[in-house]
């Protein structure tokens, strides 16, 4: 009798543990329902950026000058204009890893040359072309060194081997061809390798054989004569953008904007600039074509030496340069500021430099600069994590500046040491009375869109430069 009393008390406790828990499970999966708001247009505005990967070649995505160029980034970087987002990008060259990310959700595009195949089409989304282009075999032309015949018809690849990156419409292709052959043809799938690296590897002489999309192998026989790209291995096809299976809404909003971006100039100048202009093949030979010599500017070496001084990622001081001179050491702006590092006179002065002072010292000088306001402003931060865009709008508008915005953002409620959506917020509404006339404020009008652009330009730059250019072992961030 005890025992059925028990049991009778025990069941509605267990009944009612199994209806919490229940309940516990439908809210979790509530909370993770806002998962699928990352394939909505307006989930990603509210993000305020794009999530794009593309991958790291002479024509898509590259570093020339100190510069991101590149006929996707020119694309892609129209697009977030469009969109009023940021552009932030990702390099993938593995093909595989790139869809991967896609079908996780770590990314909202992959801003490439994709065809549509049967399989990609059940799986994700893909954009109205954004160009157009054939497959093509790359070959060497046979030399007194080298005496491969050239193939003139696709048919005669039976038994060749063919080397080609995994997870792409190459090998579709290669898989119909083979069927029409009279012997199959043999496949090299490769992983992590991209396909100008490819084109390299067959003009010397590694490999005999590879495909490659028509415009990027125009491209390449610039820099690589004894490549031949005639022999076509598909009609034209396609080039699209893909997007995660059911984000109907951002491809739709995508596909407009490009359909009427094609019809304008400014996408005609585009793709004249990196598949036909008698400029590529001085570009590619250029020192300062990062993807071959791994060069930002002349002045690596010198970077290098002054960012170790303040503990910096050599590339961040570089992004930092680029912003300023573009790398010019006779840059002179309208308010005075001069040299490499755009010292205003009275700050230069500080330093024991001036106009006539070498690259050498105007550089030193800047990063001596730098290093002040480090020290400034590791005295008024208590939660250091914002610091690098607190010392970047310093470099740029002055300390007293920077203390207002923090002045008004602790007068308002706001976290003095968060820079986003916090400080960046009053610095940018300086320019306005109802601002820089506040009892707190101790330094008057700034025009903080300036500061408040140029901590995000830097930022942007030094992230292209941490896609393309590999860091030094000895280098790090502070």
């Amino acid at each position: 009798m005890f025992k059925f009393k028990y049991i009778k008390l025990v069941i509605p406790l267990i009944f009612m543990v199994f209806l919490q828990t229940c309940n516990q499970n439908r809210q979790m999966i509530r909370l993770r329902q806002p998962e699928k708001a990352v394939l909505g247009l307006k989930h990603i505005k509210l993000r305020g950026k794009l999530r794009v990967s593309t991958d790291y070649n002479s024509t898509n995505y590259f570093i020339y000058k100190g510069r991101a160029m590149g006929f996707q980034y020119e694309l892609l970087n129209a697009l977030a204009k469009e969109l009023n987002v940021k552009l932030e990008l990702k390099v993938e060259n593995d093909l595989q890893s790139a869809f991967s990310s896609l079908e996780k959700g770590d990314i909202d595009l992959i801003g490439m040359n994709l065809a549509i195949t049967k399989d990609r089409q059940e799986r994700f989304n893909f954009t109205i072309p954004h160009s157009q282009s054939k497959q093509v075999l790359i070959q060497r032309i046979a030399s007194k060194y080298d005496s491969l015949p050239i193939i003139n018809d696709k048919l005669n690849l039976g038994n060749k081997e063919i080397y080609i990156q995994h997870a792409t419409s190459y090998v579709e292709s290669l898989d119909h061809l083979s069927k029409e052959s009279s012997y199959p043809i043999i496949i090299k799938k490769l992983d992590n390798i991209e396909v100008e690296e490819l084109i390299e590897q067959v003009s010397n002489g590694e490999i005999d054989y590879t495909i490659a999309d028509e415009n990027v192998a125009v491209v390449n026989k610039n820099y690589y004569p004894n490549i031949d790209v005639k022999l076509e291995i598909t009609p034209p096809q396609d080039m699209c953008w893909a997007l995660r299976k059911g984000s109907d809404e951002l491809t739709t909003a995508i596909n407009v904007w490009l359909e009427g971006f094609k019809k304008t100039a400014r996408y005609n100048q585009i793709y004249l600039k990196y598949f036909l202009s008698s400029r590529i093949e001085r570009r590619h030979n250029s020192e300062y074509f990062t993807l071959k010599s791994g060069k930002i500017s002349k002045y690596d070496d010198l970077i290098k030496k002054n960012a170790k001084t303040i503990d910096w990622d050599w590339r961040l001081l570089s992004a930092l340069i680029s912003q300023e001179s573009h790398f010019d050491p006779n840059a002179k702006s309208w308010v005075g500021a001069f040299g490499l590092m755009q010292l205003m006179p009275e700050t230069a002065f500080r330093y024991g430099v001036d106009e006539d002072s070498c690259v050498e010292e105007n550089v030193r000088a800047g990063v001596a600069h730098l290093k002040y306001l480090s020290r400034r402003l590791d005295k008024v931060l208590v939660d250091k994590t914002d610091k690098l865009n607190f010392l970047l709008a310093s470099y740029n508008v002055g300390l007293g500046h920077i203390l207002d915005a923090r002045r008004l953002a602790k007068k308002n409620g706001q976290n003095p040491d968060l820079w986003k959506g916090s400080v960046d917020y009053y610095l940018l509404n300086k320019s306005k009375p109802e601002f820089y006339k506040d009892p707190v404020v101790k330094y008057g009008y700034c025009r903080g869109k300036e500061p408040y652009n140029y901590v995000r330009k830097i930022l942007s730059i030094y992230n292209h430069y941490e896609n393309t250019v590999l860091l030094d072992e000895t280098s790090s961030l502070e």
